[in-house]
């Protein structure tokens, strides 16, 4: 008897339609808004029948939902930006130097995903309370991420003398903002390049120890 587990053809399909849906949607949306985009236009975009979106996300606050989530992830994986590999990675930087730059990179190719996206999430909550209700009060996630990376960086060699954590969150939060980003990058026409090596410089001298 063979053994080895065959892949499922189904699955396999499954996800590539998902997230083919997912991509057009998001297409959409960033071109023309919530409101403006209808389940037949994904659907036609996508090259399927409007009938297989329904299937897959029964609605479109829940294709929305799925667009706002993987562009956060990169991937459907649901993996917490905590547990990736990249921010992991940027907390294990030795000194608190090598932490900034790599978690500059990492949350740029984060916010080249995200960033366009926040206005429409601000646009649709305003008008949907359903959709606003996927987003309830409280503590932002973004800032939960922010503090533990600035829980890493402040106890590693070359820090700023007398950081506090709630200094180095706050600091983190702000400039590495979608809204900051957009004003750079979309509205002040800078590329992701520039945008990453002025946050790293701007929170080098703000989070660092000065060089002897």
């Amino acid at each position: 008897m063979d053994d080895v587990k065959r892949p499922d053809k189904r699955a396999e399909r499954s996800r590539r339609t998902r997230a083919k849906l997912v991509e057009a949607a998001r297409e959409l949306f960033i071109a023309q808004g919530y409101g403006a985009t209808s389940l037949q236009e994904v659907a036609d975009r996508a090259g399927v029948a409007v009938q297989t979106v329904y299937f897959v996300f029964r609605n479109k606050r829940t294709l929305f939902k799925d667009v706002v989530d993987t562009s956060i992830a990169g991937d459907a994986e649901p993996v917490a930006t905590m547990d990736r590999e990249w921010f992991r990675a940027a907390c294990a930087e030795p000194t608190a130097a090598g932490q900034v730059r790599a978690h500059v990179h990492g949350t740029r190719e984060i916010l080249g995903r995200v960033a366009p996206i926040m206005p429409l999430i601000a646009a649709a909550a305003a008008t949907d309370p359903e959709i606003a209700a996927q987003w309830p009060d409280g503590p932002d996630p973004r800032y939960t991420v922010q503090h533990a990376a600035a829980e890493a960086l402040v106890r590693k060699p070359g820090a700023r003398p007398g950081l506090s954590v709630e200094t180095a969150a706050d600091l983190l939060f702000g400039l590495l903002s979608p809204e900051l980003y957009l004003i750079f990058v979309r509205d002040r026409g800078w590329s992701p390049d520039t945008w990453e090596e002025w946050a790293r410089t701007t929170l080098t001298a703000q989070l660092c120890a000065a060089p002897d």
